[in-house]
């Protein structure tokens, strides 16, 4: 319910505060008096468009502030997730909701056209101030259909008049379990497709590791003899002097040895021994280390001859180690290991995972299965709700009728038709509001209905119906009015009035009947200052109201005529 409204430096507007009550409240005034420059204000406490040129003073900003106290706790998640603080409403009285807060939102214009949004003293963007002032006040004009225009929020009005919470609740929990596996079926599949992505990468990384075909330690042999070969020729030259120096030819050093032998045979070798000494066998002592020797330097002889004839010279195969090694190398490169064995390593894991490969997806068609079973289950409770919604929209319709057509529409023909779709969060349904205000005439969608005098008293029909079964917020009815006296303005007033038992109604109008079934009344004016013309506010006495409404029915000249008239209207 909207509490206060404050209003500063806005337009023709200095200084106004408001303090509204529960129930129907009115606001009457002249033609210019400044009416919709209050509604131009509280539109920007709704989210409106800003405009630097409404500062009455150039040189200060404009502020607006509105007040909301029974607010429906519904609210406190949708601020507490953008960081606004929920404050509870302390107030007490019929009006009180267990649990309700209290919401002030501000609105500060600067000269140069920006402004900023409060919310509880916590700054917030304009996207947050539409999503909270929408669930507090609902401007209803001629020209502002648009939210009931709506085919979702019109499939909330029908859900509201159909009594299916209970199916509306079953088909919800199918539609989470549907949805669920859906999900599961889309993540298996894109698990499928990333596998096979990648299964499709690992036989390419593995064409490439089997045309090598890495060994644990052969890229350290081939750089062995690698090595080798690039000095065969060096090696081959150096391990054949090695020969010569070794062997039995001249110069060589079994050769040497040999002679050596056969003049040590010749010497007797006991002739030198000492006779204090115990008796040796030096002779043949030398005899046979001179033999061990020559055996062994014909066994390193006969060593580096072999040696010498395994050394390979041939360019081709010194080519091929190359090549060889080279592919090692641009391996461990391409795919960024730190050394052949990590190659290898690698080599082994592609092939253990493309022989795994294949097993994603197994679950794939009992889930599809299920889903399928899951969608007729869905179907069959989408079809149980959607007759819950035939049967409510047929009874809205008829109420919508029954309503509207003692204000003057006779010939209003309304239908709230439902159609079949797609599956949603919501059901398979669509709503449409049709109506035609001429007989035998074509129904129309509200949303391309033209505005005028009928739709608005029909939209006062619809809000009337709706209040009774929907908890709707602040309403403020701008002149629905228009085009309407005598009983059928009696008749909307006592409409208003009994929406105004079940919520708070702002109206602003020009008929006298409908002023007379206020709780409260405004009247806003205009009064000449020094330098310029104000608009201001204030709450008529009983006496002030008597006084209103009988100007509104006779005009400047007030009669007493005209005030019996008021006082009767007002005693009704």
């Amino acid at each position: 319910m909207l509490r206060r409204l404050k209003i500063d430096n806005y337009a023709l507007i200095d200084h106004l505060e408001l303090d509204f009550e529960s129930g129907l409240t009115i606001i009457t005034g002249e033609t210019g008096a400044g009416k919709s420059i209050m509604l131009g204000a509280l539109s920007l406490i709704l989210g409106g468009r800003a405009d630097s040129r409404v500062i009455a003073d150039g040189g200060a900003r404009s502020v607006v502030e509105a007040s909301f106290c029974n607010v429906d706790p519904s609210l406190r998640s949708l601020l507490e997730e953008r960081g606004v603080e929920w404050v509870a409403d302390q107030g007490v009285g019929a009006d009180h909701l267990a649990g309700s807060g209290e919401i002030i939102i501000r609105r500060d214009i600067a000269a140069n056209g920006r402004s900023r949004v409060f919310i509880n003293d916590h700054s917030v963007t304009l996207a947050t101030l539409s999503a909270v002032a929408e669930r507090l006040v609902d401007i209803h004009s001629q020209h502002a259909n648009a939210k009931i225009s709506d085919p979702a929020e019109q499939l909330h009005i029908i859900d509201a008049f159909s009594d299916n919470e209970q199916e509306l609740e079953a088909y919800r929990r199918e539609f989470t379990t549907y949805l669920s596996l859906r999900r599961r079926i889309k993540a298996v599949k894109e698990q499928m497709a990333r596998t096979a992505e990648e299964e499709s990468f690992l036989r390419f990384q593995f064409e490439q590791l089997d045309k090598l075909k890495p060994r644990h330690g052969e890229l350290e042999e081939i750089e062995r003899r690698f090595e080798v070969l690039s000095d065969a020729d060096e090696i081959k030259n150096r391990l054949s002097e090695v020969e010569g120096f070794l062997g039995p030819n001249a110069g060589g050093a079994l050769l040497a040895i040999g002679e050596a032998q056969s003049l040590a045979s010749r010497i007797d070798f006991s002739l030198f021994r000492d006779s204090s000494e115990e008796e040796n066998d030096d002779a043949n002592s030398i005899e046979r280390r001179l033999a061990d020797v020559a055996v062994e330097l014909r066994d390193i002889y006969e060593s580096v001859a072999d040696i010498n004839e395994q050394v390979d010279t041939d360019p081709a195969a010194l080519s091929r180690l190359s090549d060889r090694m080279n592919n090692y190398y641009e391996a461990i490169k391409r795919f960024r290991v730190k050394d052949a064995s990590a190659l290898v390593e690698l080599y082994h894991e592609i092939r253990r995972k493309l022989g795994g490969a294949g097993q994603d997806g197994v679950e794939l068609p009992e889930l599809e299965k299920e889903a399928r079973a899951q969608a007729k289950i869905l179907k069959e409770k989408a079809g149980e709700l959607s007759e819950t919604r035939r049967r409510g929209a047929e009874s809205f319709s008829r109420l919508i009728a029954e309503t509207a057509r003692p204000l003057g529409l006779k010939n209003l023909a309304f239908e709230a038709l439902v159609s079949t779709g797609k599956l949603s969060s919501s059901g398979q349904d669509t709503v449409t509001f049709l109506c035609s205000f001429n007989k035998n005439g074509r129904l129309q969608p509200l949303a391309e209905v033209a505005s005028g005098g009928e739709v608005s008293r029909m939209m006062l029909s619809l809000k009337q119906v709706m209040s009774e079964r929907i908890s709707l917020p602040t309403i403020i009815f701008d002149e629905v009015d228009t085009g309407v006296s005598g009983s059928i303005a009696d008749l909307m007033g006592q409409m208003m009035r009994r929406m105004g038992e079940r919520m708070q109604v702002i109206v602003i109008t020009h008929l006298p009947q409908v002023a007379a079934k206020g709780k409260s009344h405004f009247k806003v004016y205009k009064h000449d200052e020094e330098q310029r013309t104000v608009t201001d506010v204030r709450r008529l006495s009983h006496e002030e109201r008597i006084r209103e409404i009988a100007g509104m029915m006779s005009g400047t000249t007030v009669g007493e005529a005209a005030l019996d008239n008021a006082r009767a209207l007002l005693d009704e």
